[in-house]
């Protein structure tokens, strides 16, 4: 065995240790303090073994993509590959959401009480909607607003009365456009990764972004889309800073607007996005106009809403309010503040954990290379560094998240748009297939041992 590999193994075990922490003294204060509310600490969740229709389906993309994966990712034209992620990444989804059933599964996810489709009457007159939005987010309001409706910008709920507006009604149709919308992260990650570093690490990050565990979530929860949102808005910025057109900027300008006014917690994805401003700096330098447009795209979003009468400020207050009104004011941060960490380990699976070890490995080695510009002459060593960068400022946006103490459990939805980030440091690891099958395994055991729900 190689002192890296025993070194992953060390990083899995602690992850392992970190989980089996958090089920154990979560069920403790729970069953002593009820304090946690929620079923099977730290997911959201209950006990409930089964199987389903998608059962099958689900086991068979598993080892389709543990078999196969890695081999075709090497070898498919760019676009193929691309287009094979999408397909295959939806099909991982669907099948995982159809252990439960349709109805269970799919079509009743976005339609319980504290869901975005249960106020989609209340949208009749949008603009009325929006100019009176920030009256409803408090308990003692009146009509308040359910709690993800409350608890995120309207244009997350917008989207799903639009959607409703089109012909698409129900939850049905707003659990295929999550699902959909969704697994296009996976290739938006790609595009990124192959802009920012190099394209053999997008190749050999691709399975594991495909067969994600957090494929459990990403079907079906509106934060799929909000993790669709937020990595087209870094990879349109990615190919701008590599010299591609401007009008990339003002694309992911246009997009960072849009995932601000989706959850008010993805402001984070400034973070990520000053790396990639970082890592493309001397295009940026160049061609200082770039930024313009990427402010004048920014702009759009918050313009129109609140020309529209929605206060964004106000809005994000009055939610801290009613944040700590309900189970944020009685979920204990010192519980939840490592905790999360352990859902974090769920959603992106073991190989995640080694492959984060090897990503801290790489920045402390090449401290001076992830400063190199895209496509440096110095190589593999100084794309991987870049890599090691871009993962890493997600791992800091998340860590940002969970020491606000705005996201006391749950978070294995709310952190999908950081998780899809995370997973890509799995292009530095060796013998993938036996690491995919991990993810396989861990994503397979959770959707049929657990009713994930919220």
């Amino acid at each position: 065995m190689t002192r890296a590999l025993l070194r992953d193994l060390c990083a899995v075990a602690a992850a392992v240790l970190l989980v089996l922490t958090a089920v154990l003294v979560g069920r403790h204060i729970q069953d002593t303090r009820h304090t946690l509310l929620v079923g099977w600490p730290p997911l959201v969740g209950r006990w409930d073994p089964h199987v389903g229709p998608g059962t099958p389906a689900a086991i068979l993309v598993a080892a389709t993509t543990v078999v196969y994966g890695p081999a075709l990712a090497a070898r498919l034209p760019w676009r193929g590959l691309l287009a094979a992620v999408w397909g295959t990444a939806m099909a991982w989804i669907w099948s995982l959401a159809l252990i439960d059933g349709w109805h269970r599964g799919i079509a009743v996810r976005l339609t319980t009480r504290f869901e975005y489709l249960q106020v989609i009457d209340r949208f009749d007159d949008i603009p009325a909607a929006l100019r009176d939005f920030t009256r409803h987010i408090l308990i003692d309001s009146p009509d308040n607003w359910p709690a993800h409706i409350a608890g995120h910008p309207p244009a997350a709920t917008l989207t799903f009365v639009l959607l409703d507006r089109a012909g698409l009604r129900g939850g049905g149709w707003a659990g295929a456009w999550c699902i959909t919308v969704g697994a296009t992260a996976c290739v938006a990650v790609l595009v990124a990764v192959r802009a920012l570093a190099d394209e053999r690490l997008a190749r050999r990050a691709a399975p594991f972004l495909v067969l994600a565990p957090a494929a459990v979530w990403l079907g079906t929860s509106a934060d799929a889309y909000f993790a669709a949102a937020a990595a087209w808005a870094v990879a349109l910025l990615a190919l701008a800073v590599t010299g591609r057109s401007l009008w990339w900027a003002a694309g992911s300008g246009l997009l960072f607007g849009l995932t601000c006014y989706l959850s008010y917690g993805l402001t984070l994805f400034a973070v990520v996005g000053a790396a990639v401003l970082l890592l493309g700096r001397r295009r940026v330098c160049e061609r200082p106009v770039l930024l313009l447009y990427l402010l004048t795209g920014l702009a759009v979003v918050p313009a129109a809403f609140t020309a529209a009468g929605f206060d964004w400020w106000e809005a994000y207050h009055l939610l801290v309010t009613r944040y700590y009104q309900g189970a944020g004011g009685v979920r204990p941060y010192g519980y939840w503040v490592w905790a999360n960490l352990a859902c974090t380990v769920l959603v992106t699976g073991l190989a995640t954990a080694a492959a984060v070890r090897r990503t801290g490995a790489v920045l402390v080695r090449s401290r001076g290379a992830m400063l190199t510009e895209p496509g440096d002459s110095r190589g593999p060593a100084a794309a991987r560094a870049r890599f090691a960068l871009l993962v890493s400022s997600a791992l800091l946006a998340l860590l940002v998240a969970d020491l606000s103490g705005m996201s006391k459990a749950e978070t294995e939805r709310i952190w999908l748009p950081f998780a899809m980030w995370l997973l890509p440091a799995c292009a530095l690891l060796t013998r993938p297939r036996v690491w995919l099958a991990a993810q396989a395994v861990l994503a397979l055991l959770l959707n049929h041992f657990l009713a994930t729900g919220w």
